[in-house]
């Protein structure tokens, strides 16, 4: 496969591994409310929060080597992780936006300021700025955002770090083609 045709792949086969991500994320992102009930599901989240980066990496590798002949320039793995996050990022804001909007009704943010509240009320260190740390976890203040706006700004924060974690992956994905391979890539 030529490069040309390598990168008109790229899209395609970004938005198919960034709608697995997005599936993924959807599920993990259940267990956040589940997660101050029953405290296995904390664990777990961190667990899975943790392996996206591994996924990511595993993605990458197979575009690599079944779409793009085994090699892959760093900017081309670079740009296909960003495009599989924002894919991904994309379809869990959708589940982001239906959850703030119809089911949650303050729930995550309370018990959020809820948590905030009793570690500053038990932490020496936290006592000194509890007026700040109190006045940070508002629940008022935290309530008063509509779903739109909390699905925006965790859009772009997972866009942002998706964007962080391409680099270290297109480092580890990259690899040239070989001497003698008439497929540059």
């Amino acid at each position: 496969m030529k490069m040309t045709e390598n990168k008109s792949y790229l899209q395609k086969y970004a938005m198919h591994f960034g709608t697995y991500m997005g599936a993924y994320w959807i599920l993990k992102f259940i267990l956040l409310p589940l997660m101050f009930a029953i405290p296995f599901f904390q664990l777990l989240y961190v667990i899975l929060t943790l392996a996206v980066p591994i996924i990511g990496y595993y993605y990458v590798k197979i575009y690599r080597d079944k779409v793009c002949g085994g090699a892959i320039q760093f900017s081309h793995a670079v740009l296909f992780t960003i495009f599989m996050y924002m894919f991904a990022s994309l379809l869990v804001a959708v589940a982001h936006y239906i959850y703030f909007q119809f089911i949650d009704h303050g729930f995550i943010f309370n018990a959020l300021a809820d948590f905030w509240n009793q570690a500053i009320e038990q932490s020496p260190a936290l006592q000194e700025n509890k007026e700040l740390m109190k006045d940070m976890f508002d629940a008022d203040k935290i309530n008063s955002l509509s779903a739109i706006d909390i699905t925006m700004q965790m859009l772009s924060s997972d866009v942002f770090f998706g964007s962080i974690l391409a680099i270290p992956t297109g480092l580890m994905v990259m690899k040239k083609a070989k001497p003698g391979n008439n497929e540059p890539s």
